[in-house]
């Protein structure tokens, strides 16, 4: 999840009381009312579900197309629509080398290298074990935090919840039974996804935090340059297809046109909205909801200790992200952090 600097709106000015009377004159034409946005609950509840399933939509993409074609169908996907939503606001893309070149490095961390590592993880693990590998990235991100970023200071309660969420991890894992039928390479590549996201955070943190171009568009030129990153990678690795099966190609477009694409646009809405602390909750509904849909939808077997393991693993990361108020605002403009999310940084995770 990435987070938008909330606009600051002046209040309309009030007519004082001693201006003189205009005489009456012919009222203007009224103005049609804008179309009221969908309760934030609402919106609140499609992020999740549209970042929930993606774990899903990666699971059947990869039935049809190699990992790293996957991951630049959906950036491609993605990109299209955030292209199409900065034509329609007239924004411009940043300007200025040096931030295409943080923009770049932003992309590797929260977009190329994250979205290849799952789409590879979920050839060899289910859906909702990478769903809940994709919940451990706070407990990553406060580790980190307390190394890169001087202001995030240890406390105990961040300090229990790291533990907390380690214990989580080793219940997912079935460490006691000495992790047997599970894929080493499958679950640390997910892992390592979910590593990747906080280091582009803390890295957009320190350099792109403060930048003049808007939010919308510096995560419109990270996923443009995701996007060219994938596409001078895959060819190297990969055939072209030889063909385009409907349920894979379909799932691949929706991965990218919704979980992200339009979850970022949905997520910039509920930043403004109720702010980033509320936002980034939605992080801790999507492995629910991945795991879920991976045992209803996909028939995934699903044994005890994965869910009582990962509401540990949540509990865990709710407890680091607790901090002050003051500097959960200091985050609110980490533009380029799109999870895409989610986002989801202060917002966050992005997102699968």
């Amino acid at each position: 999840m990435c987070t938008a600097a909330t606009p600051q709106t002046t209040p309309p000015a009030q007519p004082s009381a001693l201006a003189p009377t205009a005489a009456p004159a012919a009222s203007p034409a009224p103005t049609p009312a804008a179309r009221p946005a969908p309760d934030w609950r609402i919106r609140f509840g499609a992020l999740s579900l549209i970042w929930g399933f993606s774990f899903l939509l990666i699971k059947v993409g990869t039935e049809g197309y190699a990992p790293f074609q996957v991951t630049l169908g959906r950036l491609l996907s993605g990109t299209a629509v955030l292209a199409v939503a900065m034509a329609v606001r007239r924004e411009r893309l940043p300007r200025g080398a040096r931030t295409w070149a943080h923009l770049a490095v932003a992309a590797f961390f929260l977009n190329a290298l994250p979205f290849s590592l799952f789409a590879h993880a979920e050839l060899t693990i289910p859906s909702t074990l990478a769903g809940i590998c994709n919940a451990t990235s706070p407990l990553w991100g406060m580790a980190l935090s307390l190394v890169a970023l001087s202001e995030d200071r240890p406390t105990r309660r961040r300090v229990a919840g790291l533990g907390l969420g380690f214990l989580g991890v080793l219940t997912v894992l079935g460490a006691w039974q000495g992790f047997s039928g599970l894929d080493f390479g499958g679950t640390a590549m997910a892992l390592l996804a979910s590593l990747s996201y906080p280091i582009g955070w803390i890295y957009v943190r320190r350099t792109l935090a403060g930048n003049d171009s808007s939010t919308l568009a510096l995560t419109g030129g990270q996923l443009f340059l995701g996007t060219v990153q994938l596409a001078l990678v895959t060819p190297l690795f990969t055939s072209a297809p030889d063909g385009f099966p409907p349920l894979p190609t379909l799932a691949v477009v929706a991965l990218g046109a919704l979980g992200t694409g339009l979850a970022v646009l949905m997520q910039y809405g509920l930043v403004e909205e109720v702010g980033p602390t509320t936002a980034q909750m939605v992080t801790y509904l999507i492995p629910v909801i991945a795991t879920a849909a991976g045992v209803v939808v996909l028939g995934e077997r699903l044994s005890w200790n994965t869910p009582v393991g990962a509401l540990v693993v949540l509990a865990g990361a709710a407890l680091t992200q607790s901090r002050a108020r003051s500097s959960r605002a200091s985050g609110a403009r980490t533009g380029a952090g799109a999870r895409t999310g989610t986002g989801a940084g202060a917002g966050a995770t992005d997102h699968p």
